[in-house]
């Protein structure tokens, strides 16, 4: 009997005790993750060999820096974070530039790294690397495990901060005993953080200020950024729209969060925005910014950026908010939480009927343009019948340059949530990964990865999961020979002196998409265009279109550098 219960409390025991990898396992279960982006290495094979057993989707990237853009589209098409793994050492830094990409453009990242044994750290041991210390500055939160039973905690705070206030990256290592190592199974963590408290609601008073701007304002315009993506809120927008009949001027990574054919959507504003929306902000006496940067892609130069206006900035991050421009009513909020406080308050419609009619003016003057007549395949042209067949209702993901551009300018979007692209840091090789990511967050869409030429084969190797996961993403390519938008500033401020921007060398992309097993068209012509994409943009398989596009097209409206939003270069007279 006494052996009977020394056996019963042995399996007991056994039953009880957990290794750090299954810590880890249990809070991603606790956090509802349901799909990882990893890579396996040696640091995290304790990881991976619970990752085997795992509930939820694992997606295996050909390259890390893949695995973090897919976890990136992802995350900007859900709205729940993108979950990364990867190993120590090359593994970790491989993941460096979608960290900086997601930090720039505020996207709920989760990034898990293996790291050397506790031991061993700090003596340059096999693929050992510094993570913590080279991903401070473009992680919103980073942490290394050293006990065990931290990992519950730490990993629930990672999934709030992540999420929470203005989002972005949060990484966090682990040494490879720490996820081995077996111990008891902690208590129900609970987090610590109590010098994090973003604020949310905003002030009523400032509320009640702009909306008495407002009432007062003869030329006012609003300026919408990705603060209304991230907040959920383009339906409370649309709806304070609606009431004070403000025209509206998106970013470049506000595009959806307000529907393009609402009349009173101007248009996107910045370097290679249209006329009237960069005029709209020259020109404007009230300027209502709600969850955007000011960066200076949109700004020009900063002396001559909205010089009459009285400026009021919504946005969850205080250090955003009279950073570049001087601000006369800061509201710090989540962009939602202020719409919804300044649809409360009672305000008069503002007298701008002259200011409506000089926009329309504006618009019906100066769209954008481009040679129709030309015999060569216009890349305008693709882009508008990308937008014809899919009726505006697909996921577009991009890469930099030329085609980003665009898909900006052509590409109408109507909903949210339908536009993945790298807009602070400017990723090369973003468009083909996030789109693995994009098309997993809704599986029932079409997604578009529009690339160029470029862009493209620097995440090619990418194609293998599409063809593996038999993802139906039509991948669009822009090809011109070149690295497009480089090509068009040595052709403006560098004398046409081409240095090392075209490339003639290329593959055959249809037949390295055959070698994926993955259709490819080669399309020279607008009628091939038309043909190939009412053929194929409504299949549920993986498609590659490259399009032969004209190589010496530029992109126009162009703001030059150092000069003023109101000084556009390439506007149609």
């Amino acid at each position: 009997m006494v052996r009977e219960a020394a056996l019963t409390e042995e399996v007991k025991t056994k039953l009880e005790t957990i290794t750090g990898a299954d810590l880890l396992m249990d809070a991603l279960e606790r956090e509802n993750v349901e799909v990882v982006f990893g890579y396996p290495g040696g640091a995290v094979l304790p990881i991976y060999d619970k990752i085997y057993d795992a509930k939820f989707l694992h997606v295996l990237p050909r390259h890390e820096q893949g695995g973090i853009h897919a976890a990136e589209g992802y995350a900007r098409i859900s709205g729940k974070p993108g979950v990364v793994i990867a190993t120590s050492g090359p593994g970790a830094t491989n993941i460096v530039t979608g960290l900086a990409d997601a930090m720039m453009d505020s996207l709920p990242i989760v990034a898990f790294t293996g790291q050397v044994a506790t031991s061993v750290i700090g003596s340059d041991a096999f693929q050992e690397a510094d993570i913590l210390g080279i991903t401070t500055p473009i992680t919103k939160y980073n942490f290394q495990i050293r006990q065990l039973e931290d990992i519950p905690r730490v990993i629930k705070e990672a999934f709030y901060i992540a999420t929470t206030g203005r989002p972005g990256p949060v990484l966090i290592d682990i040494p490879k005993d720490i996820a081995s190592t077996i111990t008891e199974r902690p208590e129900e963590a609970e987090m610590d953080l109590p010098g994090y408290q973003p604020t949310l609601k905003p002030n009523r008073l400032q509320i009640r200020k702009l909306s008495d701007a407002v009432g007062a304002a003869q030329k006012p315009v609003i300026l919408a950024g990705a603060g209304i993506l991230h907040s959920k809120g383009a339906t409370e927008l649309l709806q304070y729209v609606e009431k004070t009949k403000i025209p509206v001027v998106h970013t470049l990574l506000g595009l959806g969060g307000f529907p393009s054919d609402h009349p009173l959507f101007i248009g996107m504003g910045g370097m290679h925005g249209c006329y009237t929306a960069n005029m709209a902000l020259s020109q404007c006496d009230l300027l209502i910014n709600i969850g955007a940067r000011f960066d200076d892609r949109l700004t020009g130069n900063l002396e001559h950026f909205a010089p009459n206006a009285k400026v009021a900035h919504i946005d969850i991050d205080p250090a955003e908010i009279g950073k570049n421009v001087p601000t006369v009513i800061p509201i710090v909020a989540d962009a939602k939480a202020a719409l919804l406080a300044l649809l409360q308050e009672e305000c008069n419609e503002p007298a701008h009927s002259e200011w409506m009619e000089t926009l329309k003016q504006w618009s019906a003057a100066h769209p954008f343009h481009y040679d129709q007549a030309s015999p060569k395949l216009k890349p305008q042209r693709v882009m508008e019948l990308l937008y014809e067949n899919t009726k505006g209702e697909a996921i577009v993901t991009t890469d930099v340059g030329q085609h980003q551009m665009w898909a900006a300018q052509y590409y109408r979007f109507k909903h949210a949530d339908r536009w993945v692209t790298s807009g602070g840091l400017g990723t090369m090789g973003f468009g083909l990964p996030s789109s693995i990511g994009a098309q997993i967050a809704d599986p029932d869409s079409c997604v578009l990865a529009i690339v160029g030429d470029a862009g493209f084969q620097m995440s090619t190797q990418e194609l293998a999961v599409i063809q593996e996961m038999n993802l139906p993403i039509k991948i669009a390519i822009f090809n011109n020979q070149s690295l497009g938008m480089v090509r068009q500033w040595q052709e403006f401020f560098y004398e046409s002196r081409f240095s090392h921007s075209k490339i003639p060398v290329q593959p055959d992309f249809v037949k390295l998409a055959e070698a994926y097993d993955i259709k490819g068209y080669s399309i020279t012509t607008e009628e091939e265009a038309e043909r190939v994409l009412a053929e194929v943009l409504h299949t549920r398989e993986p498609v590659l279109l490259d399009f032969r596009v004209d190589a010496d097209e530029n992109v126009f409206p162009m703001i030059a550098p150092g000069k003023g939003i109101h000084e556009m270069v390439g506007v149609k007279e």
